[in-house]
């Protein structure tokens, strides 16, 4: 079976997170027999085709980008379309202005699916231009995935009346064993955080929505360090902000390798992502907390987070903004080993069930064979 997964953007080029999405998808369908193929654009699209481990990479040239929106020309409408007639199942992930044009000019009678992963949030007048053409596109699904139940129930695209029948629940997941099995302890050293000192994590792009001014706001009353790993535009006002108020046991990693990564994950507390708008559409980084049985505190913005983490189970869920609920959560947290401890424990049983490589390999692979088969129908008529 040939599945042809859609995005604006993909490894090689700078990751981000559906294209990790997309990556874990590849690998988790892989081991079921399925052929993936990737079509993308980017600025350099040379070599046009990269042979990757979960995929073949299919790239053209990305002529533009306004407001993160790659476009392309007529030369990837063409390749894009001759990919369609080879695929079995066409898989796109939205929102991408520039897919729906794909999916409009190549007239093709391959059955298409889409994973719907996030509202348009910040760019209002984008999203309303948009809007009519998107909804046509997704009227034309077979599928129309969606990675968590309040998503379903609070996003005004999903509310949609004509596409409700076709609405599909599949978290998004990851395969372990795409991890390195053991972290990159000399971290610690470089970080000034000895063996025995508990410490909370936050890991991601730094961005306007992760709510991290919150974070700062709360270390003052948190007697534990705060590592904040990554980097992004709003790094420098961060560290200002720190420094303003006296944050001293807030320590910024700057850019983390996968192994650091896996070392922080594995020796922290508990994760905290207190992203506080809806742009945060699933948080990834609670299924790697997860996954390596942390206990999580995150907010309530009515997206995947508290789907990911649920309060009172596998961590502590507040309400956005809420500064004495943050320190009290943390305090509760640092305060608690044990509570942690069977939380991080329920946090793994959780995704063992709904977020690992076999949860998201048996959806998608169950997806994309009840498609392959209508196809093999059509064509058979």
């Amino acid at each position: 079976m040939k599945v042809l997964h859609v995005y604006r953007t993909y490894f090689p080029d700078p990751p981000g997170g559906i294209q990790e999405a997309v990556r874990q998808i590849c690998l988790a369908i892989q081991p079921l027999g399925v052929e993936n193929t990737v079509f993308t654009l980017s600025p350099h699209p040379e070599p046009s085709e990269i042979q990757r481990p979960e995929a073949r990479v299919v790239r053209c040239r990305s002529w533009a980008a306004p407001a993160s929106c790659d476009l392309g020309d007529a030369a990837s409408l063409k390749r894009f379309r001759r990919l369609a007639r080879e695929a079995d199942v066409i898989h796109y992930l939205f929102p991408w202005p520039f897919a729906d044009v794909l999916h409009q000019a190549a007239c093709s009678r391959t059955p298409a699916a889409l994973t719907y992963v996030s509202d348009i949030v910040r760019q209002r007048l984008l999203a309303a231009l948009y809007a009519p053409l998107m909804r046509q596109t997704l009227r034309q699904m077979r599928v129309v995935v969606y990675n968590s139940p309040a998503y379903a129930r609070t996003s005004p695209v999903l509310q949609d009346p004509a596409i409700s029948d076709r609405l599909r629940l599949i978290p998004l997941g990851i395969d372990q064993h795409s991890y390195p099995a053991k972290g990159d302890e000399r971290i610690f050293q470089r970080l000034g955080i000895r063996s025995q000192d508990p410490f909370f994590l936050f890991v991601g792009v730094l961005r306007y929505y992760k709510g991290l001014t919150n974070l700062l706001r709360a270390a003052g009353k948190v007697p534990a360090k705060i590592v904040i790993a990554g980097t992004g535009p709003e790094e420098g006002a961060l560290q200002s902000g720190a420094a303003a108020i006296g944050a001293s046991n807030v320590v910024f990693a700057g850019h983390v390798s996968d192994v650091e990564k896996v070392a922080l994950l594995q020796r922290c507390r508990a994760l905290v992502l207190p992203s506080h708008r809806r742009s945060e559409a699933f948080g990834m980084v609670l299924v790697e907390a997860s996954m390596f049985g942390k206990a999580m505190i995150c907010c309530e913005i009515g997206t995947g987070t508290s789907f990911v983490n649920v309060h009172g189970e596998t961590g502590l869920v507040i309400a956005p903004d809420d500064l004495p609920a943050l320190e009290t959560a943390m305090n509760r947290l640092l305060q608690d080993a044990s509570l942690a401890a069977r939380m991080g424990l329920a946090a793994r049983r959780r995704y063992e069930r709904y977020f690992s490589a076999a949860a998201l390999g048996r959806n998608y692979g169950a997806l994309f064979k009840e498609m392959a088969g209508s196809k093999s129908s059509v064509m058979a008529s």
